[in-house]
């Protein structure tokens, strides 16, 4: 495990400030209703909810890109929302934020992608989801990648957050990891399982143990298993670094020509795994961009995942607090 000191940590904390972070991919919007059930519809065998309250809240790569902006970072989502009343409250949550607009393009022939949480008596009902998963289009395409071509030269890197939700094209892929190569921009991957392959030559590749068991059609529990898949992404990726994480088995990091390193999950108390991929990868590329080595990074990302997992919803990680979380831990 990675001890820090405290000179070290402090000289990671004040360099997390203000690093400029592209976060691509898919956009959504959670949507949450809150209510009480005191009958059963005469339409149907079904609970009626009387709602009593709502909420909304940045989903999918807008999330990542909200965990950017609390860890001190400047975040700029790039991608596709649509005209229509969830892409207002999409915007309006941006205003509340301060963070930035402009790499959003309004596609018309598209929904926002939006979760809506139907909790009933602190239970969950059911979940409606409103989204298209066609890819965009080429016009669109190339309107989200000017965003990045113009930005470039301002970016310490860029966050791939893949739900397969249409965003991320294998042109738009291509394209986008060789203009951050050509710049020399830290790429880091959240991927999910269509594109899982086309993410070559990046900095951080970073799946959890059921998109890489799905990729490569197999099992991945074993001490061996886990070396083996690993090594593999890593060799057919080619990408510098690859972070396999594993639920409540922590993690294994992959690094080109190095040994692998295990690191144990840091949750104490697990109240609610939701988020904590968008947290990991978020706090990865922020410590990366900060100066930390693959290692440093990855630990840092680890304590962020156990620090929101003992919270109850999707919660972004707060500066101070992972690294409070770190300091205490490492005395």
């Amino acid at each position: 495990m990675i001890n820090f000191s405290d000179k070290r940590l402090k000289e990671l904390k004040k360099n997390f400030s203000n690093k400029r972070i592209a976060v691509i991919g898919d956009m959504m919007l959670d949507c949450y209703v809150w209510g009480n059930v005191k009958r059963i519809s005469p339409e149907a065998p079904v609970p009626v909810v009387e709602i009593e309250n709502e909420s909304f809240r940045f989903g999918g790569a807008a999330n990542v890109a909200l965990n950017i902006l609390k860890l001190g970072g400047n975040p700029l989502p790039v991608g596709v929302i649509g005209k229509d009343n969830y892409g207002d409250i999409f915007r309006s949550l941006l205003s509340e934020t301060s963070i930035p607009a402009k790499g959003l393009i309004v596609d018309e022939e598209r929904y926002t992608t939006a979760k809506t949480r139907i909790i009933a008596h602190s239970q969950h009902v059911v979940r409606i989801d409103k989204e298209n998963k066609e890819y965009i289009s080429r016009k669109i395409q190339n309107s989200l990648f000017e965003v990045l071509k113009e930005s470039i030269k301002d970016l310490n890197g860029i966050i791939f957050q893949d739900y397969n939700k249409g965003v991320l094209t294998p042109s738009l892929i291509e394209k986008a990891i060789s203009l951050a190569n050509k710049n020399k921009v830290l790429v880091t991957v959240d991927p999910k399982f269509s594109n899982f392959f086309l993410y070559r030559n990046v900095s951080v590749f970073k799946p959890n143990r059921k998109e890489a068991e799905d990729v490569l059609g197999m099992k991945i529990k074993t001490d061996e298993e886990i070396t083996f898949a690993g090594r593999r992404i890593l060799e057919k990726l080619n990408a510098k670094n690859v972070l396999l994480t594993l639920g409540e088995g922590g993690i294994a990091v992959f690094e080109k020509g190095k040994k692998e390193k295990r690191m144990p999950t840091k949750a104490r108390n697990v109240a609610d795994v939701s988020g904590a991929g968008d947290t990991v990868i978020s706090t990865l590329t922020m410590a990366l961009a900060a100066g930390a080595d693959i290692y440093e990074a990855s630990a840092l990302a680890n304590y962020a995942a156990g620090v929101v997992c003992e919270e109850v919803g999707i919660v972004p990680i707060e500066l101070n607090k992972l690294f409070d979380t770190v300091q205490k831990d490492s005395k």
